[in-house]
Parts: C-alpha cells; sequence; structure tokens
C-alpha cells in the first residue's frame, strides 16, 4: 500500500464524497461549496481542511497558488442535467461541469473524478459529453462514464450516480471500476429499526417488518425548491408503502404514545429524522451536519454516499499507486 494523495474537491457539500475519498487514501488540499452551512458542516467535521466558502466559478483562472493536485474530484450539480422540466445544460448557471473542466486544464491533475445525475448520459445531452471529451482528450486524459448504484455498495437505498473517471493513459490502463460489495442494500425497516424504538416506541418491529425494501433515492436537496419533505408526490408514495410518512421530517422518532396504523394513511406512519436520512445515505452517526432543519436535510440529500466514493475512490488510488491498494 502505497502513500496518501492530494486532492481538491468542488461541489462537496455535506462531505460524502470527500469523507468517502479520505478512506480511500485521499486528503484534501481545498474543499469549495458555495452553501454557507454545508462549509460550517464541512468546518465541524474536519477542522483541519481548507474550506472555501465561494462560488466555484470564481476560483477557476483565480491566483490560487496551486501547482497541481493527484486527483480533481466533485459533485455537479444535476439540475441543468435533469430529463424532467426545462434543462440548459452548461448554459445554466448552475452547471459546474464546465467550470470543472476548467479548473482541470489548469491544474491537469493525475486523475479526475466527476459525480453527478445519470440522466447526462443521455441522448439529449450528447453534446455535452462530446465537449467534455474534446477537452480531455486534449489534455491527454483517457476516461470512462458509468452509472453505479449505492445499493450494491453497503447502502441502504436505491441511488444511482453518473461518474467521470479521467487519467493519463498509463494510469488509466491500471484502472477498474469497484465491483458490488452488496447483491442489494438493507431494507430501511434492518437500517433503522433499532433508533425507531430508540424512545419506547413499542411498534418498532412492525414497523420495520413493513419498511422491507432499501430506500428510494433520497432527493429534496435542491437550494430553490423544497422544504424538509421527502420529495414530489411519486417519492413521496413510495416511502409511504414502506410506512414512512413523507410529508415533512420530524423532530424526533415516535414515543409509546404513537399508534401505528397505516390505514389511517400518513398520520399513522412515523416520520424520518435527519439523522436517520443521514443513515439512509451512508454518512456516518458521528457526523456533525450544522443548521436548522431545513438546511441540514438539504444538504444531507444531495450527498454523494462516503461507501460509494470509497470503492471508486480506492481504484482510483490503485491506479495511481500503481498496484493494489
Amino acid at each position: 500500500m502505497g502513500g496518501r494523495f492530494i486532492s481538491l474537491e468542488i461541489g462537496a457539500g455535506v462531505g460524502g464524497q470527500a469523507l468517502g475519498l479520505e478512506r480511500a487514501g485521499f486528503d484534501p488540499m481545498v474543499v469549495i461549496d458555495n452553501d454557507p452551512h454545508a462549509c460550517r458542516t464541512l468546518r465541524a467535521n474536519r477542522p483541519g481542511w481548507n474550506v472555501l466558502e465561494m462560488d466555484f466559478k470564481d476560483f477557476v483562472g483565480a491566483d490560487h497558488r496551486i501547482r497541481t493536485v493527484d486527483l480533481l474530484s466533485g459533485g455537479v450539480p444535476s439540475t441543468p442535467y435533469s430529463i424532467a422540466g426545462k434543462q440548459e445544460g452548461t448554459q445554466d448557471k448552475r452547471d459546474l461541469l464546465t467550470a470543472a473542466v476548467y479548473l482541470a486544464i489548469e491544474l491537469q491533475p493525475r486523475a479526475i473524478l466527476l459525480e453527478t445525475t445519470p440522466s447526462l448520459l443521455s441522448p439529449k445531452f450528447v453534446q455535452v459529453r462530446e465537449e467534455v471529451e474534446a477537452e480531455l482528450k486534449h489534455l491527454d486524459y483517457s476516461w470512462e462514464w458509468n452509472v453505479l448504484d449505492a445499493q450494491y455498495f453497503g447502502v441502504p437505498q436505491t441511488r444511482r450516480s453518473c461518474l467521470l473517471v479521467a487519467m493519463r493513459p498509463d494510469d488509466f490502463t491500471r484502472f477498474a471500476w469497484p465491483s458490488p460489495t452488496h447483491q442489494a442494500g438493507a431494507t430501511v425497516g434492518e437500517v433503522l429499526r433499532d433508533s425507531m424504538a430508540d424512545r419506547g416506541w413499542p411498534f418498532a418491529d412492525a414497523w420495520a417488518s413493513l419498511a422491507n425494501r432499501a430506500a428510494p433515492t433520497i432527493v429534496g436537496g435542491s437550494k430553490i425548491h423544497g422544504g424538509a419533505d421527502l420529495g414530489p408526490t411519486r417519492t413521496k408514495q413510495l416511502w409511504m408503502a414502506l410506512a414512512v410518512n413523507a410529508h415533512s421530517l420530524g423532530n424526533d422518532v415516535p414515543d409509546d404514545d404513537f399508534v401505528l396504523d397505516p390505514e389511517l394513511g400518513r398520520d399513522g406512519v412515523p416520520k424520518l429524522t435527519v439523522e436517520q436520512v443521514m443513515r439512509l445515505q451512508g454518512l456516518p452517526n458521528d457526523w456533525i451536519v450544522t443548521g436548522r432543519k431545513t438546511a441540514r436535510y438539504k444538504q444531507v440529500a444531495q450527498a454523494f454516499p462516503p461507501p460509494l466514493a470509497e470503492a471508486v475512490g480506492r481504484r482510483i488510488a490503485a491506479a495511481l499507486s500503481r498496484g493494489p491498494r
């Protein structure tokens, strides 16, 4: 096993990707996000990290005095590449994909890892991918896009991520995508049963038997729309099938006065707390998420699950260290 590597992360959010990469052997030189709550979260958990609260686009081209890093990593907002609604791709003011490519031109890191929505791989955005690939080719990188589902890497949630990995050709020949470590995610009931019983709720076992599938994709992290609920109507219906009231987040788990009765609809099933959603995202129990409930939930909902980030990061580290890791 070789030494550790240096990374630079953009769009870090609650820190899920950075945490997974840290476990895989990458220490960030700089971590960037424009959300003050996210930056406070990052500083609370890793006081030693250099966290910059700024628009990443303002970082590109600035005199940041960083020559290069081993890995440029980050999460790219999914909204510009969503299939639903109006999308503007690289013309969307929320797009960071183009800026990430510009930073790669500046730093020319040994490796690049970017995560976004699988919709980016749809035919609608073929021109966007071609533009990115043209720049990567010009910089003499080899690359590959892939979609991985976090539930096959120990995360109790159906969560598909589009990943772009790029490296120098010699390093890329040693890169291989991680193989699934789990057949499927644990069920919501298995993961959250103990926490549901924390205040003596007598129906915890009965509830866990109803919450008998992996969680649907955690959504609701938009900085512009939405509040502390688990997403749009269709998503709420999926949660109701798991005996969860997804119309809002709970301040605490049920006490012994709350009666489980799914026939009453959302009033007869429990809400999830932010801490429980963190578990479904694969975030550790001791990870501190700052802000009030809605701000905390939005950070958590946008997270790249650390177990998946770690799995991919270990394969990148192995390629860069020219041997197994």
